[in-house]
């Protein structure tokens, strides 16, 4: 498909938002996890049926259609997941797909996307590295008429952003927040219970969200003094871990535990944004804390991490089922080729700065050792020989 005529369907495509209240999924396996680039793929397709089962997918194009993924890492599990997810779900719809990894180098995925577009990409699907670092090659793309999605990471400080597709940020902070407020049972125990944050970058937009959905759950509990933060430690800035970094986050963990917990005080509550973070936690507590071991929250259901919630090392995790972001991604993309109106279910929230970007946010649900089956097994997310 020519660039002008893209960018004239595109301007003619009207907003609107739909009612739906998240998305839906139900097959695809999980990618395995490794570390480093990964080069560009560039293959066609017939079938509209995603992975996830949907069948609602944007008719398929003309061959041709090019669409250019950039994530950020592979060294992380989830993002090879999405990744992975994106590419196959694209590809099935019919697309030519261009998937690069930047390996956590904001550079190089500077250099991967102008390139995507100098290659002839006519949509961009991008998860930023650090959302307010990408201005040039948004630039580029308003310029030569291309739409972009930021896709689970708000791209900032641009015009150039067509549309925002995501889980309910926030709602995963209040989910982790609720688990704890529940677990502890904040309303009628008594109390006190000692409580820690792990945040994560602050590079990252959606970071604060979690952080704050999480805190806003627990806030009038920490007021009231049922729940006490012994470090003091209690602010986005002081909690934050940039890069979200299971190293970083261990060693914050270190030095909190022997500054305030050697004495045999007792840590109840440790919520971590995600589960990086909280490896990091659970690294530093196996290493360094021999009181009750304490409730853990995260985020992603890693791999490493839900065996840890099956042998009681963590409590839960938010579960994003990234197959069902892409379905909605994919259908973004040919509501976008099509020229047809493009759903959307939040048209307030996502400020970045320069504009308020349509959104599709999607609902996160919780996995834990009761449930972890169901969600996990049960859907075709993992099999039971990786959780072994």
């Amino acid at each position: 498909m020519k660039m002008q005529r893209l960018a004239k369907m595109f301007l003619g495509a009207t907003l609107a938002v739909s009612m739906l209240a998240g998305c839906t999924g139900d097959n695809g396996g999980a990618a395995s996890t490794d570390g480093g680039n990964a080069g560009s793929s560039t293959t066609t397709a017939t079938s509209t049926t995603s992975d996830s089962g949907n069948t609602d997918t944007a008719p398929a194009p003309a061959n041709g259609t090019k669409v250019g993924v950039s994530m950020p890492t592979k060294d992380l599990q989830r993002w090879n997941q999405d990744g992975a997810n994106m590419e196959s779900q694209l590809k099935q719809a019919g697309y030519e797909v261009e998937l690069q990894f930047a390996a956590n180098d904001v550079q190089q995925q500077l250099s991967q996307i102008e390139n995507m577009i100098s290659n002839g990409c006519d949509v961009l699907v991008i998860a930023a590295i650090e959302g307010s670092s990408l201005g040039e090659a948004l630039d580029m793309a308003k310029g030569a008429g291309i739409p972009v999605i930021a896709y689970d990471r708000l791209l900032m400080n641009s015009d150039a952003v067509s549309y925002y597709a995501t889980f309910d940020n926030y709602k995963v902070g209040t989910v982790q927040g609720t688990y704890v407020k529940d677990t502890l049972d904040l309303d009628n125990a008594a109390g006190p219970f000692n409580i820690e944050f792990t945040a994560g970058d602050p590079g990252d937009n959606n970071a604060g969200y979690f952080f704050n959905g999480a805190y806003d759950v627990l806030k009038g509990y920490i007021d009231s003094g049922k729940l006490v933060v012994v470090s003091g430690q209690k602010t986005f800035d002081e909690v934050a871990t940039p890069t979200w970094a299971t190293e970083t986050a261990q060693s914050r963990a270190e030095n909190i535990l022997s500054s305030y917990y050697a004495d045999g005080t007792n840590v109840d509550v440790w919520l971590c944004s995600n589960d990086s973070t909280a490896l990091g936690v659970e690294n530093a507590l196996a290493a360094n804390y021999n009181g009750t071991y304490p409730i853990i929250t995260g985020q992603d259901c890693d791999i490493q991490n839900t065996k840890n919630m099956i042998a009681g090392k963590q409590s839960m995790s938010v579960f994003k089922d990234t197959r069902t972001l892409a379905s909605q991604v994919v259908k973004m993309v040919g509501q976008i080729i099509n020229g047809e109106t493009v759903d959307v279910n939040d048209t307030s929230t996502y400020n970045n700065g320069v504009i308020t970007v349509p959104s599709f946010l999607c609902e996160p649900v919780f996995a834990d050792a009761d449930n972890y089956k169901t969600i996990l097994i049960d859907s075709g997310y993992y099999t039971e020989d990786q959780l072994k």
